[in-house]
């Protein structure tokens, strides 16, 4: 029972982050996080990052992406495929070879350095999903390229990730079972994007026409989070986030005719409980433990963490002839790390690719990266042309 005195107080604090965060102009999320870092390790340490925080953790981005996608155009991610996939190839080219150099001028190891510019090369979308959710910027063109992107950009370092274990070499095996286990991969990830094709063609649309027809209460709601939760966990069986499943699942949902109403619905089940917990939990991953002795090596990586990712991709985005204004939101919003940049490091620290001194440090990072992420988002939008500002007021207001 003692969680659900950590829960309560958790939302408490969170709902006033929140409230305070919005009076104050600036992105609830950050209030979210800072709950996180305040009640965690880093300054009272009063509550840890234990088993069940991380549960709820988990299944809190799940939903906020599987909204994410119900709320998204398909058409406009369809419009804008191409740019998204040029986007996430320059985001991921600038981390590796830029964050590469500085982890080597700072004294890693070749390999180290390589594995902490794939450890960046990652972009975790949620965060940015629900700054773009406050302010009505998710179903532009900006927003339909950032969440394209942030897809590819999860393939990209799931592929990645697995190249630089298989060099290392440490689970004994052979080259060929290498290329073998990189291919299976592969093959893996195609089939799960054939399977969601057929999910949000004809799956998805059946299995919500047979929901209304059963005699049991919110049985819609019931049978999208089924989709849901089936979608994230087919996700993350094939190697990509289960979060890349719930954004499509989301999709899936959206084009069925009950849209609305499994929207209202899962809105309060995120909301309540579940998705707070995600942002305090990216607060709990901070710790202040040793900051004296390698300031200097946060402070440069953070700096790139988010410099590479707001250049590289705003040039991919200029590449395909966005506008100034656009490079740049698409660029804010690539920036965040979130939980793929934890999940990333952590899996890479387990392989042996980093040691424990500069993991702590590389945690540390994508903390701070996510935390700025928010604030340069909300500043990109608010440089979009006077037009488009408008759009996404009026948008919003509608919703609300």
């Amino acid at each position: 029972m003692a969680f659900i005195g950590t829960l309560c107080l958790l939302l408490v604090l969170t709902t006033l982050a929140g409230h305070l965060s919005n009076r104050l102009g600036i992105p609830s999320v950050i209030g979210q996080i800072l709950v996180g870092i305040i009640v965690g390790p880093a300054v009272l340490n009063w509550i840890h990052l234990g088993n069940t925080i991380q549960l709820f953790s988990d299944i809190g981005v799940i939903i906020l992406m599987f909204i994410g996608g119900l709320e998204s155009n398909l058409t406009l991610l369809r419009k804008y495929l191409r740019p998204a996939i040029i986007v996430a190839c320059v985001g991921v080219i600038f981390p590796v070879i830029f964050m590469g150099i500085a982890a080597k001028l700072f004294g890693l190891s070749t390999f180290e350095s390589l594995f902490i510019g794939v450890v960046f090369s990652a972009t975790s979308v949620s965060i940015s999903v629900e700054v773009l959710r406050d302010y009505g910027a998710l179903d532009t063109k900006e927003g339909a390229t950032i969440l394209g992107a942030a897809v590819a950009d999860d393939i990209i370092g799931v592929i990645l990730l697995s190249i630089m274990i298989s060099l290392m070499g440490t689970q004994g095996l052979s080259a060929n079972s290498h290329q073998q286990n990189i291919a299976v991969v592969l093959l893996e990830q195609v089939l799960f994007f054939v399977v969601t094709y057929f999910v949000v063609k004809w799956i998805a649309p059946f299995m919500m026409s047979i929901s209304e027809k059963l005699l049991m209460a919110s049985s819609r709601t019931i049978t999208s989070m089924v989709i849901c939760l089936g979608m994230a966990w087919l996700a993350n069986f094939v190697g990509l986030s289960g979060a890349v499943g719930a954004f499509f699942a989301g999709i899936a949902v959206a084009h069925t005719p009950y849209r609305k109403v499994v929207a209202e619905h899962m809105e309060p089940i995120g909301y309540a409980a579940f998705i707070p917990l995600f942002f305090v939990s990216i607060g709990l991953n901070m710790t202040f433990a040793h900051i004296g002795q390698s300031i200097g090596f946060i402070a440069v990586m953070t700096v790139l963490a988010c410099l590479t990712k707001l250049v590289g991709c705003g040039l991919g985005a200029m590449m395909n002839g966005f506008s100034l204004s656009s490079d740049y939101m698409i660029g804010a919003g690539m920036i965040s790390r979130g939980e793929m940049g934890l999940i990333t490091a952590q899996i890479g620290f387990s392989a042996g690719l980093l040691s424990e001194s500069y993991y702590s440090d590389m945690i540390l990072v994508i903390v701070l990266a996510t935390i700025i992420a928010p604030f340069l988002l909300k500043h990109a939008i608010n440089k979009l042309p006077a037009d488009d500002k408008e759009a996404m007021m009026a948008k919003q207001l509608g919703e609300n």
